[in-house]
């Protein structure tokens, strides 16, 4: 009968004395340090492909690049937003003067204009301004009145006076929650100074009519008297 072979004993290493246990701190020293050295190495070898300033500039260009993705965004979805402006009458009229100028701003946002308001002391008749390449400069005087109340000629001259010469516009609007003297209207139509009054500010703020089309503003910059004099 074969006699069967002997089992192997595994044979395990246990530090027996003092000496043993300090070679094997020692050694896992060694092995540390080698580990640390050899990291260092490798990454001044990457600062040497890729020097600092390359590596400040990628991470500078992320950035920007997240940023404008951002304001792509939230340009899109304020252009959104703006595209479904309504507002009613009964809403412009409980505005203030203030209330309504902003208003009319972002009215004209709404309809591809690139607006301001300007309203205030010295405004020089120009409450809101807008450009819009296709169209040129458009400056709107706000009268923001009580329902029922009339603007008069007075306003068209002011209007006329300054809207070319002080705002270099293209086109100028009077717009009024109320209603125009019928002196107004006509003297407006035939010096070019065109006007919004209650029934047409239903349709472009409500209705959401583009102010350009409601009043057939011409393509390209308006030959208005004051461009034909300049």
């Amino acid at each position: 009968m074969t006699p069967r072979p002997r089992a192997r004993r595994r044979i395990r290493w246990r530090p027996r004395g003092t000496t043993d246990i300090l070679g094997a701190a020692a050694v896992a020293l060694a092995l540390t340090v080698a580990l640390a050295q050899a990291t260092a190495h490798l990454a001044a070898k990457a600062a040497e492909s890729w020097p600092l300033p390359v590596l400040a500039g990628l991470a500078g260009a992320a950035v920007l690049a997240g940023v404008r993705v951002r304001d792509r965004l939230r340009r899109r979805a304020d252009g959104a937003r703006s595209a479904r402006l309504r507002i009613t009458l009964p809403e412009l009229d409980a505005m203030g003067d203030q209330e309504f100028e902003y208003a009319l701003r972002d009215l004209l946002v709404r309809d591809g204009w690139t607006a301001r308001k300007v309203g205030g002391g010295g405004d020089q008749a120009a409450d809101v301004i807008g450009v819009r390449p296709s169209l040129g400069r458009i400056v709107v005087q706000a009268k923001h009145t009580r329902v029922g109340g009339k603007v008069g000629s007075s306003v068209m001259y002011q209007v006329k006076g300054t809207a070319g010469p002080a705002h270099g516009a293209d086109h100028a609007v009077v717009v009024t929650n109320g209603a125009f003297t019928r002196d107004a209207m006509s003297w407006g139509d035939r010096h070019g100074v065109r006007w919004v009054d209650r029934d047409r500010l239903h349709r472009w703020a409500h209705e959401g009519r583009a102010l350009h089309e409601l009043l057939g503003l011409p393509a390209g910059r308006s030959r208005l008297p004051w461009r034909r004099a300049a």
